[in-house]
């Protein structure tokens, strides 16, 4: 089984780790695809703990979290959530985007990520003390973040924070060749569109390009797919819909590589 490739950018390995050994949830803060999710996998890994992955939505109850009865051919039976699974074995829970959770099921934390470390269980009676090697992890988008999404201060003040960005262009081309085997010209290429792009106002574009899509493009250019129609795949249709947007940034991905007809 391979390991999870994570370029550590700062100080967030070590912080990590340090909060691992505490006990202390931790919030990361960061645009769609800079890395939280690797980097939280990558950790996992290297501490020897289990993650329980949960994508947070809308319609996420606390049952989701925790666990419900279910029913089968021998009568009804309670099942845990990964949440609760992660309390009860020692593992890492990590809510991915926690903003998007109605503010009624992030409540359910309020035990786990303070001084008592516990996860009360109303349905069946019972309170788990947390594994030693239990941690909360959790994380949002900063820029999608509004008067109605938004963490309440009475949740968000139980973790340490921790922000994060998309990497370097050193680190960045270093992350596109280990991930997709691509060549470091075009990695550099790639690298310069994404900091072309992450530069222009935010009226023209709302969302920048992530690492995540710089590495699908360099992997279908690894497989032999055509540079200019591997980033106007990846890049551009992936980052509007808007007619002169995407007449600007198909512009931008000619000025670095030719379509081969």
């Amino acid at each position: 089984m391979s390991q999870t490739y994570y370029k550590a950018q700062a100080n967030e390995v070590e912080l990590f780790e340090a909060a691992a050994s505490m006990n202390l949830p931790i919030l990361i803060k960061g645009p769609t695809g800079c890395g939280k999710t690797c980097f939280i996998e990558a950790m996992g890994e290297k501490l020897g703990r289990k993650v329980y992955t949960v994508v947070c939505h809308d319609d996420l109850s606390a049952a989701d979290l925790i666990g419900r009865h279910l029913i089968d051919d021998n009568g009804t039976y309670w099942q845990d959530g990964p949440l609760t699974k992660a309390v009860r074995e020692g593992g890492i829970c990590y809510l991915d985007e926690i903003i998007e959770a109605r503010k009624d099921t992030t409540v359910v934390l309020h035990s786990l990520a303070d001084y008592r470390r516990v996860l009360p269980i109303d349905r069946i009676g019972e309170v788990i003390e947390a594994h030693p090697d239990f941690m909360l992890v959790v994380s949002y988008n900063p820029g999608y973040q509004n008067v109605l999404k938004g963490m309440k201060p009475s949740t968000k003040q139980r973790f340490i924070a921790l922000s994060f960005n998309y990497p370097i262009p050193d680190v960045e081309k270093e992350i596109l060749i280990k991930e997709s085997g691509v060549d470091e010209e075009t990695a550099q290429k790639l690298v310069t569109i994404a900091s072309e792009i992450r530069q222009l106002d935010d009226s023209e574009i709302q969302e920048a390009v992530s690492t995540r899509l710089l590495v699908y493009a360099a992997k279908l250019i690894v497989q032999g797919f055509d540079p200019y129609q591997a980033a106007m795949h990846t890049i551009v249709e992936s980052l509007s819909d808007e007619a002169e947007v995407l007449e600007v940034l198909e512009k931008l991905i000619g000025l670095h590589f030719t379509l081969i007809d």
